[in-house]
């Protein structure tokens, strides 16, 4: 069933302050199986009267069976949250949080070299599937609906956007993917795209990339290569002044790759449908699937 999550999905959530306990608490009203919160302070208490709360990961995943883990906790205690899940097995972590320094993030990706974790993010909106009802992050679950086109996405805002899009023209969504904007991170654009190919439920896939990095260009190889159904993609930051960061922390840029313009050009090479505004996503994808 699509890619990533599913209807086997167990989900931890660590950090449950303000922001995670509001997410936590849309994601279990949406249909998501939250087997654990991880919370400082709060063994043996129990989140919306129904979850119980953990004082480690480790402990949590050998009572619940947690296998997807979703980290809200502040920036300068992200890497740990990471390594500890990674530490108990976690199959698939999630990080949400914004601002994570790049050097933690250096020694995070040298830490999960050949274990079996996969990371999203961090500062990503995270996954959602509609036909399973899995959310695991801050992906609003109102705007989606179940279909077979693939999201995967460096920016969480135009994810939704690219949803509505969709929704707009009748279509819907087979998973949603936020990979998020930062220099380092976990799982990328040709990952995503491996899994989608793969996907007998995904006909198509949405592809939103931004200024910064060569991340599109591999991208765009990748898909050329390996990816035998159509791509549709926006690229922005047309206008962005070199040197200047633009809302991401990778989203600058630093040479003739990281442009827009270039990016497109590698990605049209390809054979990827890309459109000049997020706005037109939805309809060039109803106008390639026939619908």
């Amino acid at each position: 069933m699509a890619v990533l999550v599913g209807k086997n999905t167990r989900l931890l959530v660590q950090g449950l302050g303000r922001d995670g306990a509001f997410q936590a608490s849309r994601a279990r009203a949406y249909g998501t199986n939250m087997a654990a919160a991880v919370h400082p302070g709060r063994e043996g208490q129990k989140f919306e009267d129904a979850v119980p709360y953990f004082s480690s990961v480790a402990r949590a995943v050998k009572e619940t069976g947690a296998n997807t883990g979703v980290i809200y906790v502040p920036a300068p205690a992200a890497a740990d949250a990471i390594i500890e899940q990674v530490d108990a097995g976690i199959e698939l972590i999630v990080c949400i949080t914004e601002g994570v320094p790049v050097l933690d993030m250096m020694k995070v990706l040298a830490y999960m070299k050949g274990r079996k974790s996969r990371l999203i993010g961090p500062n990503c909106p995270g996954l959602l599937q509609p036909a399973t009802k899995v959310k695991v992050g801050i992906i609003p679950a109102s705007i989606v609906r179940p279909g077979t086109v693939g999201i995967v996405s460096r920016s969480g805002t135009l994810t939704y956007e690219a949803i509505a899009q969709l929704s707009t023209h009748g279509l819907g969504e087979s998973t949603c993917v936020g990979i998020g904007g930062d220099p380092l991170h976990g799982t990328t654009f040709t990952d995503v795209l491996g899994l989608f190919q793969a996907d007998p439920e995904t006909e198509a896939i949405v592809m939103i990339g931004e200024i910064g990095g060569d991340r599109e260009q591999r991208a765009a190889e990748f898909i050329k290569k390996n990816v035998k159904k159509p791509v549709v993609a926006a690229i922005v930051g047309h206008t962005a002044p070199t040197g200047k960061r633009m809302g991401h922390a990778g989203a600058i840029i630093t040479g003739k790759a990281a442009l827009a313009s270039e990016k497109i050009k590698a990605l049209k090479e390809a054979g990827v449908h890309v459109v000049d505004s997020p706005a037109y996503i939805g309809q060039k994808m109803k106008e390639i699937m026939g619908r």
